[in-house]
């Protein structure tokens, strides 16, 4: 992944996730790391939060098109390094946020798919 493209979002718009019951099969293990780490970044890169979490849905049975998705997120990481959430011990630290909440942009159960950011 190091000579790899970088990404300037972490998915793309037209990524629909399923199951793809068709897909090739990926090593379990390779995937589970994966998404653990990204899962581990996301106290501090909010930004990539619903990607990962998305992608974490297909720890199970992992397919082909999962595999490419999270390494799109590790390209985007690359692309952004100076982004993020810094905590400081000595300053006070208020964040302000704002949620655009989608109720039906998941094709899988029809569940809010931006609540937790």
């Amino acid at each position: 992944m190091e000579h790899s493209k970088p990404c300037k979002t972490p998915m793309s718009i037209t990524t629909k996730l399923d199951k793809d019951k068709n897909g090739k099969e990926v090593d379990q293990k390779l995937y589970r790391s994966m998404i653990g780490s990204l899962l581990y970044l996301t106290a501090s890169r909010p930004d990539i939060m619903f990607s990962v979490c998305l992608c974490a849905r297909f720890q199970s049975s992992p397919k082909e098109s999962h595999l490419i998705t999270v390494k799109r997120i590790f390209r985007y990481l690359a692309y952004t390094p100076l982004l993020g959430l810094f905590y400081s011990n000595d300053s006070l630290f208020n964040l302000h946020a704002f949620s655009d909440t989608d109720y039906g942009g998941c094709k899988l159960d029809r569940k809010i798919t931006s609540g937790t950011c």
